[in-house]
């Protein structure tokens, strides 16, 4: 993989020397994981399950896998579990979602953090999940659908609008913020080709406005979780302190 110059150089000056350790990663076989529903997973699953199973340390119901095609199982398609990076798992652990509460995911598709969010709540509660993007909007909701969720309202809106219609309304909100996908590089050949500086400008400027326009639906003491798929600096750390 060719990754691009001055994406390295930036890396080189935040890593140091564990820069070439890095570097090595994308030559090295990646881990695959899936979350169990266990809303539809029998208890005894672990134990009759085609394939082996390894817990992930951070996630509930998550586990990696090594063997097998658990993305063509019958058990896939009924929504006994979702295939999901364990990586990717983090954010919504790190929510701490709760029953009963009211909690956003607002940039939700196609549904990964959403279908871990409601299984934290157990079922209860509200949880809106959010798409801008119509098309992305509809396989959010396929999915919604395939893991049985019954707490959960798909939205097809802009931060602006939810905004103006949940004021101080959630206990919890998670936003996993578009982003120039520098984590996506070794997974993704086209996240590669997109990438570029102007495009990292464009990105963290515009999660600046999702987090503005959507602070104040937040209620006083709430959680918030801001989480991207990107190294990037001027998207992280410096949205952060922001």
């Amino acid at each position: 993989m060719k990754l691009p110059e001055e994406f390295k150089n930036r890396m080189r000056g935040i890593l140091g020397m564990e820069y070439a350790a890095f570097e090595r990663s994308y030559q090295e076989k990646s881990s695959k994981a899936l979350r169990l529903n266990p809303s539809k997973a029998a208890e005894d699953f672990l134990e009759r399950a085609p394939f082996a199973l390894e817990a992930v340390p951070w996630a509930e119901y998550g586990y990696y896998y090594e063997e097998g095609f658990p993305g063509k199982h019958p058990y896939h398609a009924a929504g006994v579990y979702y295939i999901q990076e364990a990586s990717a798992m983090a954010p919504a652990a790190y929510l701490g979602a709760k029953p009963h509460e009211r909690i956003l995911d607002l940039c939700a598709a196609p549904g990964g953090k959403t279908t871990q969010i409601a299984a934290d709540m157990r079922g209860t509660g509200i949880l809106i999940s959010n798409e801008i993007h119509s098309a992305r909007a509809k396989i959010l909701s396929e999915n919604v659908e395939r893991m049985g969720l019954s707490n959960t309202i798909v939205t097809n809106e802009t931060p602006e609008k939810l905004a103006g219609a949940f004021e101080e309304y959630f206990d919890r909100i998670l936003v996993d913020a578009p982003c120039s996908g520098e984590g996506m590089f070794r997974k993704d050949p086209v996240a590669v080709e997109e990438w570029s500086p102007e495009n990292v400008e464009i990105c963290w400027q515009r999660q600046r406005r999702i987090i503005g326009d959507i602070w104040d639906t937040l209620k006083p003491g709430g959680i918030l979780i801001y989480s991207t798929c990107t190294f990037n600096t001027k998207e992280d750390e410096e949205n952060a302190r922001w």
